[in-house]
């Protein structure tokens, strides 16, 4: 009996961006939850997705986590309910308050710091102008700190030019951590452009994730086929990575997993970088490289835009000596 040999398999280089993946707001979130169970034992209820994945959402439900949308779906309990990474409306931790439940705030200390400076702006006598994307849920958390209409969301260019203010020089800006840097910097502009007097932060509001991963993003689309965006379909710094991978010149796909893989895409590239937001964790970016490595004789480099030390400490209700 004779064998005939395999084929080769064509060779296939990738161009692995770092950072990707877990940023410190996350890990500090999917700590907290998992610290929580640990002490407080089954169940604890998480109050939306803690961070914007699939995999990861499941793999808490599995360890005893419970995720509801609203405080109402909570019931009378000792149980601790834990905020999501992406941060809560006042009205939220007021009903928490309320019911006497044990709530644990694991909103990313980033998104803190946007809440402070627009209760800061607001009390200054400010009009506070938001840049993001209505919907989401830093975005209605954010708006959410100061009373109803306090808040003016700007999703565009174009909507800048309806604003109307009867006090223009009294306004200021904050803007949501996981946009995109170029759309935000163009938003801001024309903000500035139309309200000349506009207060802003005093440090850029967009997060150092957000901002690293868009750099290795923009390094690595040139010089590649195609680009994985390794995230789920409503994180918002997953899809700005996509559109970023794109305006940078790839054909750019957003994948929660190797079975999402269309290989009628991806069949005959001999280039591909690969990046995963900061809610994806690395287990799903190396099933997709092994996908590609049945297929393919890979060869990894990686690109680097910037080292990451960032750590935050968990909510004080969790750490070791609480």
């Amino acid at each position: 009996m004779t064998f005939e040999p395999r084929p080769p398999k064509p060779p296939l280089k990738i161009l692995l961006c770092s950072p990707r993946g877990f940023c410190a707001g996350v890990v500090r979130a999917i700590d907290a939850v998992e610290r929580a169970i640990a002490k407080f034992g089954p169940p604890v209820y998480v109050r939306h997705e803690i961070v914007h994945n699939r995999y990861v959402v499941e793999a808490l439900k599995a360890k005893g986590a419970i995720f509801v949308e609203e405080l109402e779906e909570v019931p009378d309990t000792q149980a601790p309910v834990i905020f999501s990474a992406h941060g809560v409306a006042k009205s939220v931790s007021a009903q928490a308050e309320e019911r006497s439940l044990l709530a644990i705030d694991a909103t990313c200390p980033l998104v803190t710091k946007v809440h402070r400076e627009a209760e800061i702006h607001w009390k200054r006598g400010r009009t506070v102008l938001l840049v993001g994307h209505a919907g989401h849920p830093e975005v209605v958390g954010t708006m959410g700190q100061l009373p109803p209409g306090a808040v003016v969301l700007v999703e565009s260019v174009g909507a800048i030019a309806d604003l109307a203010f009867g006090d223009e020089s009294n306004l200021a800006y904050v803007t949501q951590t996981t946009l995109s840097i170029d759309d935000s910097q163009e938003i801001v502009a024309a903000l500035t452009r139309r309200f000349p007097q506009i207060v802003g932060p005093h440090k850029e509001d967009i997060c150092y994730a957000t901002t690293n991963r868009q750099a290795a993003v923009k390094q690595v689309a040139p010089q590649v086929d195609a680009v994985i965006v390794v995230g789920s379909p409503n994180s918002s710094n997953s899809q700005r990575l996509r559109e970023v991978a794109e305006r940078a010149g790839a054909p750019a796909r957003l994948l929660q997993g190797r079975a999402e893989i269309d290989w009628d895409l991806f069949g005959s590239i001999a280039t591909l970088g690969i990046t995963a937001g900061a809610s994806a964790p690395e287990v799903l970016v190396e099933e997709i490289m092994d996908a590609f490595a049945e297929r393919y004789e890979i060869t990894v480099e990686t690109v680097s835009a910037a080292d990451e030390d960032v750590s935050f400490p968990l909510p004080k209700e969790l750490r070791a000596h609480a």
